[in-house]
């Protein structure tokens, strides 16, 4: 019998940085205060990981609802997502910018990936969702930016999402284009585990307000926009003739024999459209015109033999797809709903709008242009914080080839973050890992020398 995996945090520990979250400005994002709250959200969520995947009782969920941190989160998680989209452009554009690392600024286009990410690995709990509060708007409103980014980007998206490197710490003129890069490669990340957010405020949405529902619904239609992620299965490609399927953060090959196999983001999507569309206070509520019933009806076609013995309860989606299309669509009664509605968006915009340039000239001189000293105790504190052998202590599967997907067992010597089963893989993928490993290996060197001089 396996031992369970030891805790990055005990409770005292844990509780005490759940008590400490807060929301931050938009101006004080990259501060001292924020960076320290970084870091907890990234150990909480770490924590948050290794309950799940062990199936230990998961003290993370149950302390940030009993400390009422849910809607902290999202508070914050919408902050960042601004930042990205107003301040990080600004700095981009500013000719006298050349920090000596990138580091600090993917710390904080990491941060809205790392919140998402705890959000997912709790959301499955139906007292999380209740503790969202008036905030499940805002996330709902989220989730639905992010997903229709992705419905509505070609599939040249998916090639970002295969070369996710750490930012390296050399003066080069291209680092802060790199940076660019690795946000946009987050953001297929991102948007993929708002899938599941999204799949779990369904599963209890008989518990939440009814504007959760008019909003999921009516306002932003998801049905028809999960009919369309699943018609472009942004999720799956084809590299060279083999189909490969994205999971756990990167493109796996799939097995001839395993092509027709359900991936749990399809199962996602599914399982959000069976709660929308048959549980019987959504079909009172939903508004279903032609537009919508001709989107739906696309459905039809996916729901083959194969995917019904995988997901039996998806029969009676089949059922109401082919009375729907049989009957002329009812429209929903009118009734007088006094909605309330999401805030934290047009909060943030309207109390920074025409201050953008001024916030990321402040936070220039304040947070990104760190002195050597600086420089060397944040190396020491994000080494402890992105600890290698805890990271891979989350991770509940044996690690797989980067060339064939295989199960493997030799890791590459140099930037430690690639597996291969055998050396001849190693090789044929040498190519495509090289750039990469570059990068890595020169983060790593760069940390273990401001570490070592910090000592």
């Amino acid at each position: 019998m396996e031992e369970a995996p030891a805790p990055i945090l005990l409770f005292g520990e844990a509780e005490g940085m759940v008590q400490s979250l807060q929301t931050f400005s938009v101006r004080d994002i990259a501060s001292g205060g924020w960076f320290k709250q970084h870091e907890y959200i990234e150990k909480l969520n770490m924590q948050a990981i290794l309950n799940a995947s062990a199936g230990q009782e998961e003290m993370i969920k149950d302390l940030l609802v009993t400390h009422g941190k849910i809607p902290t989160l999202i508070h914050e998680l919408i902050s960042v997502e601004i930042w990205k989209l107003k301040v990080f452009h600004v700095l981009c554009q500013l000719q006298d910018f050349q920090p000596k690392s990138t580091f600090p600024l993917y710390m904080v286009i990491h941060h809205e990936a790392t919140i998402i990410n705890l959000l997912e690995t709790i959301f499955f709990h139906k007292e999380v969702c209740e503790s969202a509060e008036d905030l499940t708007l805002d996330l709902i409103d989220y989730c639905y930016r992010k997903l229709t980014l992705l419905a509505s980007q070609s599939s040249d998206r998916r090639t970002l999402s295969q070369n996710r490197l750490l930012p390296h710490t050399a003066n080069e003129a291209s680092s802060l284009e790199e940076l660019k890069q690795q946000a946009e490669a987050l953001e297929f990340d991102i948007a993929l585990k708002c899938l599941s957010v999204t799949r779990y405020i369904s599963d209890h949405i008989d518990s939440l307000p009814l504007s959760v529902m008019n909003r999921l619904l009516n306002t932003h239609n998801l049905p028809c926009l999960l009919v369309e992620l699943l018609h472009q299965s942004p999720w799956t490609q084809s590299e060279k003739g083999q189909l490969q399927k994205y999971e756990s953060g990167r493109w796996y090959p799939v097995p001839a024999e395993d092509q027709l196999k359900m991936t749990k983001l399809d199962g996602q999507a599914w399982i959000a459209l069976y709660n929308l569309l048959l549980r019987p206070e959504c079909q009172q509520k939903y508004n279903i015109n032609s537009f919508t019933k001709g989107q739906l009806l696309k459905l039809r076609s996916f729901l083959t033999e194969v995917l019904l013995d995988q997901l039996p309860n998806l029969v009676d989606l089949q059922r109401f797809l082919s009375h729907l299309s049989v009957s002329e669509p009812t429209p929903p009664k009118k009734e007088l709903i006094l909605e309330q509605v999401p805030e934290v968006w047009d909060s943030i915009i309207n109390e920074n709008s025409g201050k953008w340039k001024a916030i990321a000239k402040y936070q220039v001189k304040q947070a990104f242009s760190p002195s050597e000293e600086d420089l060397r105790s944040q190396a020491k504190r994000w080494a402890q914080t992105y600890n290698m052998d805890v990271m891979e202590a989350l991770v509940p599967e044996k690690p797989k080839c980067g060339s064939c997907g295989s199960e493997a067992s030799k890791r590459c010597s140099r930037c430690q973050s690639e597996w291969y089963c055998k050396r001849e893989c190693q090789v044929k993928h040498w190519q495509k890992h090289k750039k990469a490993c570059d990068m890595v290996s020169e983060a790593m060197k760069n940390m273990q020398e401001e570490i070592q001089k910090e000592a």
